[in-house]
């Protein structure tokens, strides 16, 4: 458990990070105060190269296990009314980045204090952008963590109560497609839509097209999403555009899976362009990995909370996207879900969205509890 002064401590800690939130490459105060923290509390900061954001270590030798928390904020206007707000107006930290660097910073201390009881090394990884989905990237990047055996991560979940740890294996988070699609045909008057390609036409038909790809192409106990959000033709209402244009996201929760769907959208806008007679461009704009736990990582852990903590659930699979995704390249990973608020309150990325600050001492034993049984498992296999 955590010492009732520490915990009020970081509590002020967190309520200061919540205040003061940073976009996405731009966390440069934010990691200006979290090197504070870790130097004066003797944890190494290792040279990175990182604009924001920070690796540090604890600990020596074989096995070597990296925690990792985000520190970006969202460009969201808060509406909590809580004491604390943010004073970036426009600015939040409404998916909860704030309670997981500071549960991050509070097991450093921990861990930092009992190094010696440590089997192993411990790389602490403060990311960030995890919203532009680049920042796990840019760490990988920059070889801190090419000796890592193991990543481990969590996300809270404002609609899960704060004693509630989740733990699933295999996918646990979707892996993310976003599309652009424009449609170029020929414009015409309304009146004489014999005389052009109607793009609109052809929109729509594509439009529906791609709703058979979860309904004919994905088995059916597997899951998958085609959700195609914006959509943009013409600018009157007697004249027929000579183009058209709609994007969208896919999320899936297996490689294959992830792989035929991508495939099918392909096939199904470029068939579908030739029946309708318009030239079409589609632009992958941005994609993330599917967050895959480790089956038997996931059982080490599992285990540990079981027995340490006053309650576990196993939640479905969640289709938001996590840039926690990008570390298995390196090593297998565990990503869990803790509870920060109750049921019925608001979700991640809302203006009203609320953590209680019991949520924190939670999240902290967490991280150490996980440290020690990982690095423990590693060590004697």
């Amino acid at each position: 458990m955590i010492e009732k002064t520490f915990e009020k401590e970081l509590t002020e800690i967190r309520h200061y990070l919540h205040q003061h939130p940073e976009l996405s490459e731009q966390e440069v105060e934010t990691t200006k105060f979290l090197l504070e923290k870790l130097k004066s509390w003797g944890v190494e900061i290792l040279d990175s190269n990182l604009k924001t954001g920070i690796v540090a270590k604890i600990g020596q030798g074989k096995p070597v296990i990296a925690l990792r928390a985000d520190i970006d904020a969202l460009p969201v206007k808060e509406e909590t009314g809580l004491d604390f707000a943010s004073k970036n107006i426009g600015v939040m930290h409404a998916c909860g980045h704030d309670l997981h660097m500071t549960s991050l910073l509070g097991a450093a201390k921990i861990l930092k204090e009992r190094e010696n009881e440590l089997r192993g090394t411990i790389k602490l990884i403060f990311q960030p952008s995890e919203e532009h989905g680049t920042g796990a990237k840019m760490v990988l990047e920059s070889g801190t963590v090419d000796d890592v055996q193991a990543f481990l991560g969590y996300h809270n979940i404002p609609t899960l109560g704060t004693s509630v740890i989740g733990l699933r294996e295999k996918g646990v988070m979707a892996a993310v497609e976003q599309f652009y699609v424009r449609i170029t045909g020929v414009g015409s008057h309304a009146a004489y839509p014999h005389e052009g390609i109607d793009s609109i036409l052809a929109l729509s038909g594509i439009v529906q097209n791609l709703q058979s790809i979860v309904s004919r192409n994905v088995p059916p106990l597997e899951a998958a999403v085609v959700s195609v959000t914006h959509i943009e033709a013409g600018n009157t209402w007697n004249v027929l555009p000579n183009s058209a244009i709609f994007e969208g996201t896919i999320r899936t929760f297996d490689d294959e899976v992830r792989k035929m769907t991508k495939e099918r959208f392909i096939e199904i806008v470029e068939a579908s362009a030739k029946v309708y007679g318009v030239k079409i461009e589609i632009e992958w704009i941005m994609g993330s990995d599917l967050t895959y736990n480790d089956p038997e990582l996931t059982e080490v852990l599992s285990a540990m909370v079981q027995k340490n903590f006053d309650k576990v659930t196993l939640p479905e699979p969640s289709s938001a996207g996590e840039d926690f995704a990008s570390y298995r390249k390196q090593a297998p990973s565990v990503f869990a879900f803790i509870g920060s608020n109750d049921a019925g309150t608001a979700g991640l990325h809302a203006p009203d969205m609320i953590i209680q600050d019991e949520a924190l001492p939670v999240a902290i034993d967490y991280y150490v509890k996980s440290s020690f049984e990982m690095l423990k498992y590693l060590s004697e296999k």
